[in-house]
């Protein structure tokens, strides 16, 4: 750090917990801070928590990355948020939580969502929201659900919020939101980033109900001098409108151009292609939405199940003597196995598939076992069905036209060579890794300091921030035998859930 840097902060609000980073604007992570919470699960389909808890834990992430970082909260020149998005909350003319907060994981508008389908088909909601089916997970349907079960909570809201708008409106009075946020409501239009008031009318409300819709770089005001003390921030701070975490993970790894693709694999799978314009699937099997780079937008395909099949095997076929190995420990051994598994072939869908195909009945299966098989190609079966499923997402961008010059791996499976090895010779493209594994929150530091003008645009900013810290290169001996082995997975999903 030298007198010449600028201090940017990061707020990235998970679904369970939240992250607070420190950044300089040479894309240094000075200190972070994770604040965990745990989601309550009242009955079966219900996931909610207190608004007021992912307050309590923001306040908390910006006081111990102060303390840590020893930083005098006035040189800190902005700050910005990235969320989980479709986390619903209602509040009053005052700004007072009605109740708790819907979690976006909460299904039980699954009544209302087919209500909305029969309203309005697939193709009429996909043209003007990028959304290719309802779902009960959508902040629409919780709305219709709270206007049936609980009209008191319905009538008496003033603005109907999702978490980042939420937490802006605690740390500034202002009620906004941004076109990613607000992507997956199903009353945003695509293409205009306004809301689509046919469907505010169909769910009983009016505009005036909902937050000012901003460009996710832009300022929304400076610190509260209300809450000043409180989160122990400087007022002369500046807050940023923000972004949905996958757009902003998007950002902090880069990928702002075509030829781009970012990917996440966690618990599930997430993968993110920049457009210049929305480019719809004919068959409606991919999610467009707006990205948080100006102009721009997302292809964004996913799977429901990706690294959580590790955790399975992990958790349910321990090593010698019971042992817990971690993740680390497991890939060691699957990199101990030749590609292939030594024909142990592997489908990661253990709770159906999302994209290309929407299979909620499709499953996992091992075919192909021998007495020869051991735990280690098990694992490496898991590992390399996870990298196919990523080829499956990517060859689908590619059939639309979309350019893949390269992948930039996110994530959890992002700290393993050997899978990021794999993953490079099955896609039969580069796999690079970025220096700072906290993209999302990288994100939402790139669009505080262009939005408090420390940098002049977002492509300054990424040349300034975004590091690449190791790329893997397919090796051609490699690509030929994942090529044939990927035509096999293929096939077997084919065979045992392929529609006739």
């Amino acid at each position: 750090m030298t007198e010449k840097d600028d201090f940017l902060l990061s707020i990235d609000a998970g679904t369970t917990s939240i992250k607070v980073g420190l950044f300089t604007s040479r894309g240094k992570l000075v200190a972070l801070s994770t604040q965990e919470y745990t989601l309550l699960t009242p009955r079966p389909n219900r996931v909610e928590l207190s608004p007021e808890v992912y307050w309590t834990a923001c306040i908390k992430g910006i006081r111990e990355v102060l303390k840590t970082s020893k930083i005098n909260p006035y040189l800190i020149v902005t700050l910005s948020i990235s969320s989980q998005a479709e986390t619903l909350i209602c509040v009053d003319k005052k700004g007072k939580a009605l109740r708790n907060a819907i979690v976006w994981l909460d299904t039980r508008a699954e009544k209302e969502a087919k209500e909305i389908a029969k309203n309005f088909p697939p193709e009429i909601l996909y043209k003007r929201t990028g959304i290719p089916e309802i779902s009960p997970i959508w902040p629409a349907p919780k709305i219709l659900w709270l206007k049936k079960n609980e009209p008191d909570v319905f009538n008496r809201t003033s603005k109907f919020l999702v978490l980042k708008d939420y937490l802006i409106w605690k740390l500034t009075g202002k009620f906004t939101t941004d076109p990613t946020e607000s992507s997956s409501t199903c009353y945003l239009k695509l293409k205009e980033k306004d809301w689509w008031d046919e469907m505010l009318e169909f769910l009983g409300f009016k505009r005036e109900n909902l937050p000012e819709i901003l460009p996710s770089h832009e300022v929304v005001g400076n610190i509260n001098p209300g809450i000043k003390s409180k989160v122990s921030l400087s007022t002369h701070t500046k807050v940023i409108a923000g972004s949905m975490d996958q757009m902003a993970a998007a950002l902090g790894a880069g990928n702002v151009e075509p030829g781009i693709i970012t990917e996440n694999t966690g618990t599930a799978l997430a993968v993110v292609a920049t457009v210049d314009r929305p480019l719809y699937d004919p068959e409606r099997r991919i999610p467009v939405a707006p990205h948080c780079v100006p102009d721009k937008f997302v292809l964004y395909p996913y799977a429901e199940t990706s690294g959580i099949v590790l955790k399975w095997f992990r958790d349910n076929f321990p090593g010698e003597q019971g042992k817990r190995e971690n993740y680390g420990e497991l890939l060691d051994l699957a990199s101990q196995v030749p590609p292939g598994s030594e024909g142990l072939l592997a489908l990661p869908h253990f709770t159906g598939t999302a994209c290309p195909d929407f299979n909620p009945e499709a499953r996992g299966a091992f075919v192909g076992i021998s007495f020869k098989h051991k735990r280690a190609h098990f694992i490496r079966a898991l590992v390399e069905s996870v990298a196919f499923m990523l080829r499956e997402n990517i060859d689908l961008l590619k059939a639309l036209s979309i350019k893949v010059d390269r992948v930039c791996s996110l994530g959890g499976a992002a700290k393993s060579n050997t899978w990021l090895k794999i993953k490079a010779n099955v896609l039969n493209v580069p796999v690079e890794v970025p220096e700072c594994s906290e993209a999302a929150s990288m994100g939402a530091a790139i669009l505080a300091g262009v939005g408090a003008k420390v940098f002049s645009t977002i492509e300054e900013a990424v040349q300034r921030m975004v590091k690449i810290k190791k790329t893997f290169y397919p090796l051609s001996f490699e690509v030929d035998i994942y090529q044939k082995l990927y035509q096999d997975y293929l096939s077997l999903y084919q065979r045992l859930y392929g529609k006739i």
